[in-house]
């Protein structure tokens, strides 16, 4: 069964990492109880490439800040959907203060994904 795929690349100045880090581990819980079936954040470690364009470059970072790379897995789009409703009705994420956001929201790119190809380790 091809699951489903959103996609989040956001730079996050360096000096909130840790309370980024803070904010990413109460969404992926949130996501969680509402039945994501996988939720990673992942913060820019090796980003001296020779081919394509690197992430720094494509969000236009400045050098105050990183890129994070995020997704979360669902069964399907219809999964998705429900699952997305349901967080964005949550009290955990609706009470938040805007301010509190340690990332410009209007700088960060989203889409969703069909899965195109997935393999895993074997057990």
């Amino acid at each position: 069964m091809a699951k489903y795929v959103d996609g989040f690349v956001l730079p996050v100045p360096k000096k909130n990492i840790e309370a980024y880090r803070a904010l990413a581990k109460k969404a992926a819980k949130i996501w969680i109880e509402h039945g994501a079936l996988e939720y990673r954040e992942c913060v820019a470690e090796d980003m001296d490439v020779d081919m394509g364009i690197p992430f720094p470059q494509l969000t236009k970072i400045k050098k105050t800040e990183t890129v994070v790379f995020a997704w979360i897995v669902y069964k399907s789009r219809t999964h998705r959907d429900r699952v997305l409703e349901r967080v964005m009705n949550d009290h955990r994420l609706t009470d938040m203060d805007p301010k509190a956001i340690p990332f410009d929201c209007n700088r960060m790119s989203f889409g969703g994904f069909d899965v195109l190809v997935e393999a895993k380790e074997k057990a």
